[in-house]
């Protein structure tokens, strides 16, 4: 399936994994690129030695193409970026930041450079300053989020009039089906994340994947907008930001009650009450936990099928 996306990435279908949180290990980024994707590290949770593990052990499980994904918030970003540089990481791709920061430095190191926006005008400042693909991740998607609301079918085909450069769909994509409305909209590609988060090499806990699998339409919110907007599954933790909300918490107050570790404990560790279980609404779509192998492949068979299908109408 050669489109701009597969040509730029070097890889065989243009799906790439989200470089999401306490989930995406090399286990999950080498599974995904040997498979035909683009798998990614997500260095968000890791230290700058953890990171630099990682890329190790997936230059040793996989030849194919890989990225690390690097939170512009990270407090350490020097360090993070130093060792992407040292270890010859071919693709970068950013989010949660400027992203005039870093394209030069990476693109000056042969490195291909993505950012992840939530907005048109985002992706208008990321074009410019020289990224060389857009992720532009709608409202419906998990973790962190864009501030104001715009759902993947709206900001499509918004970011797909305006830019020039290639476009990767993000947010409620997890079946050949989404994928294929997606790249109707303009796509060049799409992004997966929820869906990877149910799968066997996930480094996430397994009690955080049967609850993805378990949720229904309606478990999940996006909350915490005073600090950085985040899509929960609906437990203890988020009840009590509920009603901290509720009795007119402050900022500061938000903070304190977050306090430090609170993904880790959920995602990580399983704390299923008092951790931050961070998913998107295309959870109560997802239904079980399958190797990254299998949900490429039925992605992409139901990808042809239903694009089949549509010739004939």
């Amino acid at each position: 399936m050669r489109n701009r996306i597969a040509d730029l990435f070097n890889i065989d279908f243009p799906i790439i994994q989200g470089g999401m949180v306490w989930t995406s290990g090399w286990r999950l980024a080498s599974a995904v690129s040997n498979n035909g994707g683009l798998g990614v590290i997500g260095a968000g949770s890791m230290y700058p030695d953890v990171l630099r593990e990682h890329i190790q052990k997936c230059k040793k499980a996989t030849s194919k193409s890989f990225a690390v994904n690097v939170p512009m918030l990270y407090p350490d970003i020097e360090k993070l970026m130093d060792i992407i540089i040292e270890e010859n990481v071919k693709i970068v791709i950013t989010s949660a930041g400027n992203p005039k920061t870093w394209t030069s430095i990476l693109k000056d190191n042969g490195i291909t450079v993505v950012h992840v926006v939530s907005s048109l005008k985002f992706a208008l400042k990321a074009q410019e300053a020289g990224v060389d693909a857009i992720v532009a991740e709608g409202f419906e998607a998990g973790g962190h989020n864009g501030r104001d609301e715009t759902t993947t079918l709206v900001l499509i085909p918004a970011v797909r009039e305006k830019i020039t450069i290639p476009l990767i769909a993000a947010g409620g994509i997890a079946t050949g089906k989404a994928m294929l409305a997606a790249m109707v909209l303009g796509a060049d590609g799409v992004q997966v994340g929820s869906r990877f988060v149910a799968s066997e090499e996930a480094s996430n806990h397994i009690d955080f994947k049967k609850i993805v699998v378990n949720s229904q339409e309606g478990d999940t919110q996006l909350t915490l907008k005073e600090l950085a907007p985040v899509r929960l599954i609906k437990n203890k933790f988020y009840r009590e930001v509920q009603s901290a909300y509720q009795k007119g918490a402050t900022t500061e107050e938000l903070k304190s009650l977050l306090g430090r570790g609170r993904a880790k404990k959920g995602m990580f560790l399983g704390d299923l009450e008092d951790g931050e279980l961070e998913i998107g609404q295309v959870s109560a779509l997802i239904h079980d936990i399958k190797p990254a192998s299998q949900i490429i492949e039925e992605m992409i068979s139901e990808f042809n099928q239903r694009k089949q299908e549509l010739s004939k109408w």
